[in-house]
């Protein structure tokens, strides 16, 4: 059987072409699939009984399962997802007042082994499909109307059609620019009128820096762009964030200045993760103001969320503070991300932070930083 969310739209009209039917049949599919949620091709009443037959024979319309259903306290919504052969990624829908965003996993697992991050301890198993990765915005849709038909005092917002998603970031498990082309089919399919409508500023792909990928997507499929930083400097960096040892921090800002030429935003969020004493110091402040000079951008500090056996501690408010205030001194926006749902691991960082350490990373972390350099 094909599964009929693995295409894009162009994708989905060769694929009907093959069956003899026209590009206009596609489209309307695509509705179906995308704008209704619908799976069930009897369900699709504008389109031809012949064709629905046909499609009943040979194709589905399938999400992964969800095997575990979790809600914050603070409304946070987390859903972990069977993606066959003992794989299972994670998905977080976060609830706010003027949008809700879905924060999408691209891999299960992730072979770039960041030190702070508890995805990085499983390992990397496999990419996952386009109708994998877009199946958790189908999914989500389907579930969080559901509970909002269920309490209909719930207000729709109308700039997004009633959609509960408005915005979605591919911050999920995995480093999406690893699993190029799928991710690119699934970016498509968000901003596609067919099927999610949603603009390009409100897609987001955070990358870790794979330089050449990031050029790719500049070209084919520009969307908001965010950028793991979490270092100042190339051999803190080299710790943290092991890809910087292949692209380098000057590759990265190069990288960066480029993509900011078709970018639907006019700058580029470096994520910053807050560890206690390693990377958090007045210096660092000094060295990244010094790094970003010529790129156009915005910080987003993250306190760092604890997961089991890991090395690093949270950076005290107050240090975040006064780096915080260093940064917006010297002209640069900074804002400094709120915890939310790490009462069921939802947290940035956290996803799979139960999972057993395939990579030996904190074995090797337990030696303090300063005698590693």
């Amino acid at each position: 059987m094909v599964n009929l969310l693995d295409f894009d739209v162009d994708g989905l009209v060769a694929w009907f072409a093959e069956l003899g039917e026209k590009p206009f049949r596609a489209r309307q599919v695509m509705r179906w699939m995308h704008r209704e949620g619908c799976d069930d091709f009897e369900r699709m009443t504008d389109v031809a009984k012949s064709l629905r037959a046909k499609l009943a024979g040979s194709a589905c319309i399938r999400a992964p399962e969800p095997i575990r259903d979790s809600i914050s306290t603070d409304g946070t919504r987390k859903w972990l997802l069977d993606v066959g052969n003992g794989n299972a990624v994670e998905t977080v829908f976060i609830p706010e007042t003027s949008r809700g965003t879905l924060c999408v996993s691209s891999q299960a697992g992730c072979a770039l082994d960041c030190a702070f991050c508890s995805t990085g301890k499983q390992g990397f198993n496999r990419n996952l499909s386009a109708a994998e990765i877009i199946g958790q915005l189908w999914l989500a849709n389907k579930l969080l109307g559901a509970a909002r038909d269920a309490a209909p005092d719930l207000e729709k917002d109308e700039r997004d059609n009633g959609r509960i998603v408005s915005n979605v970031v591919m911050m999920g498990m995995g480093e999406p620019l690893a699993n190029f082309d799928n991710v690119v089919t699934a970016l498509r399919l968000m901003l596609d009128d067919h099927a999610y409508g949603l603009s390009r500023r409100r897609v987001t792909v955070s990358t870790s820096g794979i330089v050449p990928a990031m050029d790719r997507l500049r070209d084919e499929c520009p969307v908001a762009l965010a950028v793991s930083l979490h270092a100042s400097n190339d051999v803190l960096r080299d710790q943290l964030v092991p890809i910087n040892q292949k692209y380098p921090l000057r590759e990265l800002m190069g990288a960066c200045r480029r993509y900011l030429e078709r970018a639907p935003r006019d700058f580029v969020t470096f994520e910053y993760v807050m560890l206690d004493g390693v990377n958090d110091q007045d210096a660092h402040t000094r060295e990244l103001i010094a790094l970003v000079r010529d790129v156009p951008c915005k910080f987003n500090l993250i306190p760092f969320n604890p997961f089991p056996n890991s090395p690093f501690r949270r950076s005290p408010a107050e240090r975040i503070r006064r780096f915080a205030g260093i940064l917006l001194d010297a002209g640069i926006v900074t804002t400094t991300r709120k915890t939310r749902g790490d009462d069921v691991d939802a947290a940035c960082g956290q996803l799979a932070g139960q999972v057993r350490d395939r990579t030996r990373r904190t074995v090797r972390l337990a030696t303090p930083m300063e005698d590693r350099r």
